[in-house]
């Protein structure tokens, strides 16, 4: 009988470790700290071709899984806010969290503005596949992305059946759609007037086609098969406008999903739990929790 899921596993995400296109990826793997500061560190990871999870499971697990999908403008990965932490927050309540390392679409792979979704369309199918043995419920996946790791998770909700690979194995038969999505001042744009323009340069490149703006604008696909959504935001943010989760949001209304917006005077961009520094906007985990118990994917 094969072993549940245990804390500090590490799961690949794709057949051989690298994903399709990504065989051939001359970057190498490389963590790199930003922080000064011993006690409070910020780490980022860079030269991903072997996309995987890491798991965080709570003592009682009640059937639910979060994957995680940290933020870094697609030009890196951070690794100590909007990861870890999730866990810590999340595993009191029952909550699998698999923390997502995803493959850089400028980093050399074939089809580079594709390789975040198909990273997460091919997690999603992977945490189904092994539902069961891990003691979760096939209905009950959900993913959090914060800042580019949240247009991600957008692209996903509205793009979960949008073929952006072969099927390489039985995991693939598997739905890649997540039943619900946490997003953090998400990215979800391309256009000028909205988009974070580090992230656009990053996976589109920096003269963009109208197609392209289009395809890789998360609001455009939204229909009402996509999941329902919690987004939270700081009207503050310099850097992401909040206008790109009023987009989504918007479109998600639009469309009939259920969607929760929650939008804070002060907080900036990348507070995740850590940097809320006691102001409103650290409310947030609270708010979300409240949120998945109306759903039902937290029981008391």
């Amino acid at each position: 009988m094969e072993s549940p899921l245990k804390t500090r596993d590490v799961i690949e995400l794709w057949p051989g470790g690298a994903g399709p296109g990504s065989e051939q990826s001359l970057r190498e793997f490389a963590i790199a700290e930003r922080s000064n500061i011993p006690f409070w560190p910020d780490r980022i990871a860079t030269g991903i071709s072997k996309p995987d999870l890491t798991a965080f499971v709570p003592d009682k697990p009640n059937g639910t899984a979060v994957i995680v999908a940290p933020g870094g403008g697609y030009k890196c990965i951070v690794l100590d806010k909007e990861a870890a932490e999730m866990a810590r927050w999340l595993n009191p309540l029952g909550v699998t969290v698999l923390v997502m390392q995803y493959r850089l679409p400028g980093e050399g792979h074939v089809n580079g503005p594709d390789v975040p979704l198909m990273d997460a369309q091919r997690a999603i199918r992977v945490v189904r596949k092994n539902a069961k043995r891990w003691g979760l419920a096939l209905d009950k996946i959900g993913f959090l992305g914060a800042s580019a790791g949240g247009h991600m998770g957008a692209m996903l909700g509205a793009q979960f059946d949008r073929e952006v690979y072969q099927p390489v194995d039985e995991a693939d038969r598997f739905s890649a759609r997540p039943d619900f999505l946490i997003l953090l001042y998400p990215v979800v744009s391309m256009d000028d007037k909205y988009t974070h323009m580090e992230s656009r340069d990053n996976l589109i490149g920096e003269n963009p086609a109208d197609d392209q703006i289009r395809t890789y604008s998360a609001d455009q696909h939204v229909s009402r098969k996509s999941a329902e959504t919690f987004i939270v935001m700081a009207e503050n943010d310099s850097v992401v406008s909040p206008e790109n989760g009023m987009l989504y949001h918007q479109a998600l209304k639009v469309a009939g999903v259920p969607t929760v917006l929650h939008t804070f005077k002060k907080g900036g961009h990348g507070f995740g739990i850590r940097d809320t520094r006691q102001l409103p906007v650290s409310i947030w985990p609270s708010l979300a929790a409240d949120w998945l118990r109306a759903s039902g994917y937290i029981t008391d």
